[in-house]
């Protein structure tokens, strides 16, 4: 593998235009993604998920050059037409439109960045690699005291001309005193077997507010791993909302630091897995300031021979007194073969906090069933009716309710 993937890149760097600078950090990345290649089950945070082995087994030998020179036509019939908003449609990783027509372009400001984020390259590989291989790197400002008006809508599409590919993707966000931002992040996978590697930036400064939701619902047998890295100051609120149902394999991470006091974290997540997929959910939530608070509820509903794994971390530092963090995960497994995974975590070093984690897994009530069946319904309606019930309390925390209207429609939950 390793003569391959210095093979690509130096391929992938004659093809590009890049900096002296960038090329340097570029290599250094691929440098250290060589040094420790892919993740393993021997690394704790990917114990119940060996993403080496899954790649191995479903895809076999990557391709890690990606020609962002090729043209895609971008078929207007997969935009929403349901509401209005902006959009980014990125293609094979590539990013073929920005329109931002329902905001004040004064109040916005796009650039390319010459250096990326080197967030945590040495603790996770697959940054290294995102970071080698990703093309230019689009960075969106929100300037002081403005709202976006309308959602921005990811559009994030592969086509037929990848297969056995590694795709990668990196988008940065930065949101000034008293902005804000809504995004939907959808897939539209129409390529099979890839591996693609997605990393969000935000940097949400005092007062801002983010809120995004991540959709992956279209079947497909790409491998997907999607890391956002969010940065809170005072008083600032991140609102993420997962739902993950398509893709064969997904391990969506979401690492939040909250730096300012009354800074405010809320993830929310939902697996909906049948056949053999494999999903995971991982957070990371650091209080490093006091009167800091984060919320998660995680739920998964499996069946066939799927997997669900949750894994979420609350740490507390020394000087976050008065954090107040929540973490819950539950889910239902509808056969013998289904399989859910829990690693709930605190670890605290301040001593005046309100912190507590949770989970259960089971199945279905028998005597709910019963009891649906005896008032007409017949016992596979019943199950439907028990399952969305189950779900739609992690839909029901969405704030933004024209989006909340939106995605019950999109993913059957009404």
């Amino acid at each position: 593998m390793e003569q391959k993937l210095k093979t690509d890149f130096d391929k992938f760097i004659s093809t590009s235009n890049f900096s002296n600078q960038e090329i340097k950090l570029k290599k250094e990345a691929l440098d250290n993604f060589l040094k420790n290649g892919f993740p393993s089950r021997k690394l704790e945070n990917w114990k119940f998920s060996d993403i080496n082995q899954i790649i191995q087994k479903n895809i076999g030998e990557l391709a890690f050059y990606n020609d962002y020179n090729i043209e895609n036509e971008i078929n207007d019939d997969i935009f929403i037409k349901e509401i209005e908003h902006n959009k980014i449609v990125i293609v094979n990783g590539k990013v073929e439109q920005l329109s931002f027509e329902y905001e004040e372009s004064d109040k916005i400001n796009l650039t390319t960045l010459d250096n990326f984020n080197q967030n945590s390259n040495d603790d996770n590989s697959l940054l290294s690699l995102n970071n080698s291989f990703s093309n230019k790197i689009h960075n969106i400002l929100v300037k002081k005291n403005y709202s976006f008006k309308k959602p921005l809508i990811i559009y994030q599409i592969t086509n037929e001309k990848v297969s056995n590919t590694n795709i990668n993707f990196q988008l940065n966000f930065e949101l000034e005193e008293n902005s804000s931002i809504k995004i939907i992040n959808l897939s539209d996978d129409n390529s099979e077997k890839n591996f693609i590697n997605n990393l969000f930036n935000f940097n949400l400064g005092k007062n801002a507010i983010l809120k995004n939701y991540k959709i992956d619902k279209k079947s497909n047998t790409n491998i997907k791993y999607d890391y956002s890295s969010i940065t809170q100051k005072e008083n600032s609120i991140s609102e993420t909302f997962i739902f993950s149902s398509g893709s064969d394999y997904i391990k969506n991470e979401v690492s939040c630091n909250l730096e300012g006091q009354y800074s405010s974290a809320f993830i929310n997540g939902i697996h909906l897995l049948s056949k053999n997929k494999h999903h995971e959910i991982r957070t990371n939530t650091n209080h490093l300031y006091e009167n800091t608070k984060s919320y998660q509820l995680i739920k998964s509903v499996i069946d066939d021979s799927s997997k669900s794994v949750y894994q979420g971390k609350i740490y507390v530092d020394s000087k976050a007194q008065k954090t107040d963090g929540y973490q819950l995960s539950k889910a239902v497994l509808l056969n013998e073969q289904a399989e859910f995974n829990a690693k709930p975590e605190l670890e605290i070093y301040a001593d005046d906090v309100k912190c507590s984690h949770g989970s259960a897994s089971g199945s279905l009530d028998e005597d709910s069933i019963f009891y649906l069946m005896s008032r007409g319904l017949d016992k596979k309606t019943a199950k439907e009716l028990l399952i969305n019930g189950f779900l739609l309390d992690v839909v029901e925390k969405i704030t933004d309710e024209e989006i909340k209207k939106l995605l019950k429609n999109m993913i059957g939950l009404n």
